[in-house]
């Protein structure tokens, strides 16, 4: 019995911010979703990756990500510093572990942006701690617009990328919850209402707990 009060009680400290995982092809609309959703959250930040690709015209380092080289990367990996780590179009991401945990235990909830690889890898060691939404585009034609629209890739890039979105697509159904990104408004209401739905059904299973060691407390 004292095993199982011990084990509550440190399961309890662990229910405080939720790691939210969030994976959409590119293309999707799903930089402005979060800026919009982080302005409007004040208990919920970004974790930011490491990557090994070149900044984008706007991109800040420390903010967008953490921009390294691959020798630098690889140093972080070998080093037990990174949460989990993938290679997506010829450049290395990863999710620094030191900020998302001091951030949950914090009692605030971090949003991963990551693509399904790193999704799936998260999946694997702690599928119930985590929250994830896969954002899909109104239609591939329109991703196909979008992409194009950005000008920032090469029309043999466009096709590599619409590619690898529909291979993403398929992986959709191993997701928690799936929207579809046909207004940003709308997609910014969903995301934040699954984020306080499982919100609170954890404060509902901590105050469950609570009685629980109440009651063999005593």
């Amino acid at each position: 019995m004292i095993f199982l009060l011990n084990y509550f009680l440190k399961w309890q400290k662990r229910v405080n911010g939720i790691l939210l995982i969030l994976s959409s092809p590119s293309g999707t609309g799903k930089t402005t979703v979060l800026e919009r959703l982080f302005n409007q959250s004040t208990n919920l930040v970004r974790s930011i990756s490491v990557t090994t690709r070149k900044p984008r015209p706007g991109e800040i380092n420390g903010k967008d990500y953490f921009f390294v080289t691959e020798e630098r990367f690889h140093e972080l990996c070998k080093s037990g510093k990174m949460l989990e780590h993938a290679k997506v179009f010829k450049n290395f991401y990863g999710i620094p572990k030191d900020f998302i945990k001091q951030n949950l235990n914090n009692g605030v909830s971090v949003l991963l942006s990551i693509d399904w690889q790193g999704a799936f890898h998260l999946f694997k060691i702690m599928r119930e701690k985590v929250v994830s939404i896969f954002m899909l585009p109104p239609s591939i034609e329109e991703l196909r617009l979008r992409l194009q629209k950005r000008n920032a890739d090469s029309a043999n890039e466009i096709e590599c990328r619409l590619a690898e979105a529909q291979k993403e697509i398929s992986k959709r159904d191993k997701y928690d919850y799936i929207i579809i990104n046909d207004d940003i408004d709308k997609s910014v209401k969903e995301i934040s209402s699954i984020l306080e739905k499982e919100k609170l059904e954890r404060s509902r299973r901590k105050k469950s707990n609570n009685r629980f060691v109440k009651i063999f407390s005593s």
